[in-house]
C-alpha cells in the first residue's frame, strides 16, 4: 500500500492539512477575528494573501484556523465510529443465534437513522455546541455501514482453520477476536475509518454552512456561510469562498486516494493489476495496450533463418 502512488499522494495531502491544523497559531499571519478597517473586501495582496472579508478580516488566517476544527471533528468522529463498528460488527459476525441477530438488528436500526437532522436537534439544545459533541453525534450515527462490512467478513473468517484451532485449544473469545481475527480485518477497518473521516468532514462543513453550528466556531463551512450571507457569490468575490471550497475538495481527494490504495491492498485482483501496471511502466511498455507483443531471443533467431533451413530441419 505504501508503495502505491495514490496512497502516497493522499497521505501527503492529508499530512499537509494535519500540520496546518497543529501549527495554526504559528502559520496564521493574523488572528481570524482581527479587523483591518483600511482593507475591506480587498482582493489578494501582499498584506493579505487571500484577501479580506467585508469587515477586513484576513481570509487566509480564517482558513488556517478553520483547518483545526475540520481535522479534529473528522478524526474524532471516525475514531468513535470505528470503535463501535469493530465492537458490534466483529462480535455479531463471530457469535451465532439470537445474539448475532440482535446486534444485526441494532445495526440496521442505525442505518436508517438520519444523521444530519439528529445533529440539528442536538445542536439546537446548546447555545454554543462544542466540536466534541458534534463529533460524538457524527460518530454514533456513522458506524453502521462499517459494522455490516466487518460482520460479513468476520462470518467468513470464523470457519477458517486457524480460528477453529484456537477455539479447540480453549482460547477465550477476547483472544480469538483480538489476535486471530483483527489482524485479518485491519485493511477493512482502515477503509472504514477513512470513509468515516470523509463523511464527518462533509457533515461538519454542511452544518456550518447552513448555520446550525455557531459562526463564531471557525471552520471551512462557517467561512462559506459568512461569504454566502454577505453576497460574495453574487458579487464574484472569489477570494472569500474559493479557498475554503478548494480545501474541502483537496482533503476529499486525499481521503479518496488513500481509500483507493487500501482497496488495491485488500482486493487481490486490483493489487495484482497495479503491480503488473507498475512493472510494465518500468519496462517502458504502454499500460493501456490491450495486447502486448512479446518477442524472445529464440523467436527472433528462428525468424532470421532462411525458409530453406527451416524446411530442411523439418
Amino acid at each position: 500500500m505504501f508503495r502505491n502512488g495514490k496512497s502516497i499522494a493522499g497521505l501527503a495531502i492529508l499530512g499537509f492539512f494535519v500540520l496546518i491544523a497543529i501549527f495554526a497559531d504559528v502559520l496564521a499571519p493574523f488572528s481570524p477575528t482581527q479587523i483591518d478597517n483600511s482593507a475591506r473586501l480587498q482582493p489578494p495582496s501582499a498584506a493579505h494573501w487571500l484577501g479580506t472579508t467585508h469587515i477586513g478580516e484576513d481570509v487566509l488566517s480564517q482558513v488556517i484556523h478553520g483547518t483545526r476544527g475540520v481535522i479534529v471533528v473528522g478524526f474524532l468522529a471516525a475514531l468513535i465510529a470505528t470503535v463501535i463498528a469493530i465492537t458490534v460488527g466483529v462480535i455479531a459476525g463471530y457469535l451465532s443465534g439470537w445474539k448475532s441477530e440482535a446486534l444485526s438488528a441494532l445495526t440496521n436500526v442505525f442505518l436508517v437513522i438520519p444523521g444530519l437532522p439528529l445533529i440539528i436537534i442536538v445542536a439546537s439544545m446548546f447555545e454554543d455546541p462544542p466540536l466534541v459533541l458534534i463529533a460524538a453525534v457524527l460518530g454514533i450515527t456513522g458506524w453502521a455501514w462499517g459494522a455490516r462490512v466487518l460482520r460479513a467478513q468476520t462470518m467468513s473468517l470464523r470457519n477458517r482453520d486457524f480460528v477453529q484451532a484456537a477455539r479447540a485449544n480453549g482460547e477465550p473469545l477476547r483472544r480469538i477476536i483480538t489476535v486471530e481475527m483483527l489482524p485479518n480485518l485491519m485493511a477493512l477497518i482502515a477503509a472504514s475509518f477513512v470513509g468515516t473521516v470523509t463523511a464527518a468532514i462533509l457533515g461538519l462543513t454542511t452544518l456550518s454552512y447552513i448555520g446550525v453550528i455557531p459562526v463564531t466556531t471557525y471552520n471551512w463551512g462557517t467561512i462559506l456561510n459568512w461569504a454566502s450571507a454577505q453576497g460574495a457569490f453574487g458579487q464574484n468575490q472569489w477570494w472569500w469562498y474559493l479557498p475554503p471550497g478548494l480545501c474541502i475538495a483537496a482533503i476529499g481527494v486525499a481521503l479518496s486516494l488513500i481509500n483507493f490504495g487500501i482497496d488495491e491492498y485488500v482486493n487481490p485482483r486490483l493489487r495484482s493489476a497495479g503491480e503488473r501496471a507498475r512493472a510494465m511502466k518500468k519496462k517502458g511498455l504502454n499500460v493501456n495496450d490491450a495486447v502486448t507483443a512479446v518477442r524472445t531471443d529464440d523467436a527472433a533467431a528462428v525468424a532470421a533463418e532462411p525458409a530453406s533451413s527451416i524446411e530442411n530441419a523439418k
